[in-house]
C-alpha cells in the first residue's frame, strides 16, 4: 500500500542536500532529479530552479512525489527508467542524482545525465559504492560510530517503500569512470558513506 505524502525528514541522503542546492547555476531554468524517489530534493529545488522533472521508476515513490506537489505548477514528475525513458536532451541546466546510480549501468547512466545537460550546465551525483582496499575499510571503520551517533541524534528516518541495492563498484571504480567520462570531475568521499561527483559541461 502507497505511504501518504510524508512530512520533511533527515538522513544520510538528505544530509547532502545543501551542498546539491548550493551547486544549481544562478539563473536555473531547467532541473532534473534522477531517482526522485517522494520528490523531497525535487520539493527543495523547485525554490532554485524555475521548473524541476523528477524521474524514478518507483510507481508508489511518483505517486508520493506527485501528491506532495500538488499546488505546486513548476514541478513535474514522470514514472520510467531514466535509461530509456523520453526526455529532451541538452535542455537542463541542472542535473541531480542521490543514491540511484547503483542501481543502473554506472556508465550508460552517467553518459546520459551528460547529454541531457545544456552546454555550461551542472550535474551533481550523489552515490553509495563498495569498499575495495584497506585504505576504503580503515576509512569506514573509523566512521562507523560517527555515522551511528548522526543517525540517532538527527533521528534518521525515510519514506517505506523506498528501493534498495547493494553497490557493484568500488569507490576506486566509480572515480576512474568518472574521470574518464567527465573530464575535470570533482570527486570528493564523504564521511556519512558517501562520495559526491561535480561536473560542469564545456560551453560550446
Amino acid at each position: 500500500m502507497r505511504q501518504p505524502a510524508a512530512e520533511p525528514y533527515w538522513n544520510i541522503n538528505v544530509a547532502r542536500h545543501p551542498g546539491i542546492l548550493r551547486a544549481v547555476p544562478e539563473g536555473c531554468g531547467d532541473a532534473l532529479d534522477v531517482g526522485c524517489g517522494d520528490g523531497l530534493l525535487a520539493r527543495k529545488l523547485a525554490g532554485r530552479a524555475k521548473h524541476v522533472t523528477g524521474i524514478d521508476k518507483s510507481p508508489d515513490m511518483i505517486a508520493c512525489a506527485r501528491e506532495s506537489a500538488a499546488g505546486h505548477p513548476q514541478l513535474a514528475f514522470v514514472e520510467g527508467d531514466f535509461l530509456t525513458a523520453g526526455l529532451p536532451g541538452a535542455e537542463y541546466d541542472f542535473v541531480c542524482s542521490v543514491t540511484t546510480i547503483h542501481h543502473m549501468d554506472f556508465e550508460a547512466a552517467l553518459v546520459r545525465m551528460r547529454e541531457l545537460l545544456r552546454p555550461g550546465g551542472t550535474l551533481v551525483v550523489v552515490g553509495l559504492a563498495r569498499e575495495a582496499s584497506v585504505t576504503e575499510w580503515a576509512a569506514l571503520i573509523a566512521a562507523a560510530p560517527i555515522v551511528r551517533i548522526t543517525k540517532v541524534l538527527r533521528r534518521a528516518r525515510g519514506p517505506q517503500g523506498m528501493p534498495v541495492a547493494d553497490p557493484q563498484m568500488s569507490y576506486g571504480q566509480v572515480r576512474a569512470a568518472a574521470r574518464r567520462l567527465l573530464p575535470g570531475v570533482r570527486y570528493r568521499r564523504h564521511v556519512l558513506r558517501r562520495y559526491s561527483l561535480t561536473w560542469e559541461k564545456p560551453a560550446r
